[in-house]
């Protein structure tokens, strides 16, 4: 797959940066934190996207996530051709949604009832809101470093001690609003622990990444998650899973069946749309009932429960529902973990790659990651260089050290071999510099 030039890139980011900030319509597209620029997609199919210069590239980014069964499945866009003909959005109740949402409640442990949204922001915000209700109670608690979306009381961040209030992480959001919100070190359960003994009457909800995907893939340690729903058990607080990455990413019931935790709301989005916008959050009978229409918490949305997008998930979802399909995955992420890491022959290179099923994070650290603050100590200067080596040989890879790569169905053994080939030579060129 030989690189031809990137002019029609070039120019197009050009011209973007005229009428849309930074060039792009989500931050990490543009390529700043790898020091590159941003290609400009004109097709995919298969493992494959294909840029406006001819360029070929093994996708890992695989749209952050949702293209679990590659681009442009053909079990996928087949019934999206017949669904189009009939329309695109009612604004009315189709049939559908109650397949797709009874297709999820089967599937997740802990969902018994699901609201269809349009985003993972949505589905957080609305989730937390719902939480708040429940409990009749202000504060929630996060982890540095798990990002649930960019709505106003989750943009903050945390220091690297013991447990602080939260600080607004962006411009435009108040501080009253940020200051409500809680934030721990992840992996950390004594941290949460001495939140609630200090607001135990106050705190709402605690929502996590069961496994962490935002500041690169990292794992929670042996018991933690257990910790946090005997907490939340304890102070009568809900324990809400944000399972937008995880969810029919790591198994097909999400991250929650294979830890055996049940939380009491769980947030999803990506996979269940197939690759189109969505978003979702279910739980508790008890707990949904108080959404409106049958109950006082209000939300809305003219898009939500779209055909197209109901359309793209229950037949990805049948497609994932197959035997052994996740044990696929699981193998193919596998080869790929271990033959990158074979490739890692350098003292001068820190590297260590952490992989949940078939999402996985390169880190250019020699340290174990455990949360945000490990995370950081990683390399970016090297992962740049990392990155900018495996586009150069076809590799599309997530443009942000603190990001995670995504393997599909459709990579081939060949695609995993390849990219093992192109990581080997990016690395051998890092290690002589």
């Amino acid at each position: 797959m030989g690189m031809k030039n990137f002019t029609k890139s070039r120019l197009l980011f050009k011209q973007a940066l005229l009428y849309t900030p930074g060039g792009v319509n989500s931050p990490v597209r543009a390529f700043k934190a790898v020091r590159e620029t941003p290609r400009f997609i004109l097709k995919g199919k298969g493992p494959r996207v294909y840029d406006v210069d001819g360029n070929e590239y093994i996708d890992y980014v695989c749209s952050w996530g949702p293209l679990i069964l590659g681009h442009a499945n053909n079990q996928v866009t087949t019934a999206l051709k017949r669904a189009i003909e009939n329309g695109t959005s009612f604004g009315a109740s189709t049939e559908l949604e109650t397949t797709l949402a009874k297709m999820i409640a089967e599937a997740v442990p802990s969902i018994e009832m699901v609201r269809f949204v349009n985003s993972g922001t949505e589905a957080t915000m609305t989730a937390l809101r719902l939480a708040r209700a429940f409990t009749g109670r202000d504060k929630i608690i996060k982890f540095a470093g798990c990002y649930h979306g960019h709505s106003d009381g989750l943009l903050v961040s945390g220091g690297s001690g013991m447990a602080t209030l939260g600080i607004p992480d962006s411009p435009g959001v108040p501080l009253y609003i940020a200051q409500n919100t809680l934030v721990a070190p992840y992996n950390n359960a004594e941290a949460v622990k001495h939140l609630f003994n200090k607001y135990h009457d106050e705190i709402a909800a605690v929502i996590v990444e069961p496994i962490a995907a935002n500041m690169g893939v990292v794992m929670p340690v042996k018991g933690f998650l257990n910790s946090l729903r005997k907490l939340t058990q304890k102070y009568d607080a809900l324990l809400i899973f944000d399972e937008v990455i995880t969810g029919f990413r790591v198994a097909y019931g999400g991250a929650q069946a294979l830890y055996g935790i049940k939380p009491d709301l769980t947030c999803l989005g990506k996979i269940i749309g197939g690759g189109l916008p969505v978003g979702a959050y279910g739980g508790r009978r008890d707990i949904m009932e108080m959404v409106a229409p049958a109950g006082k918490v209000y939300q809305a949305g003219t898009l939500s429960g779209n055909p197209l997008v109901m359309t793209a998930g229950i037949e990805t979802l049948k497609i994932l529902s197959r035997p052994a399909t996740y044990q696929h995955l699981d193998e193919k992420a596998a080869t790929l973990q271990e033959g990158i890491a074979a490739e890692t022959n350098s003292d001068r290179i820190p590297l260590t790659i952490s992989r949940a099923g078939s999402m996985l994070t390169v880190f250019f650290t020699r340290d174990s990651v455990t949360d945000y603050e490990s995370a950081c100590r990683s390399n970016t200067d090297l992962f740049a260089r990392f990155f900018r080596g495996l586009l150069r040989r076809g590799v599309y890879w997530p443009p942000s050290q603190f990001e995670a790569a995504f393997v599909s169905l459709a990579h081939s053994k060949e695609d995993i071999m390849t990219t093992i080939n192109a990581a080997g030579q990016a690395l051998k060129s890092i290690a002589r510099k």
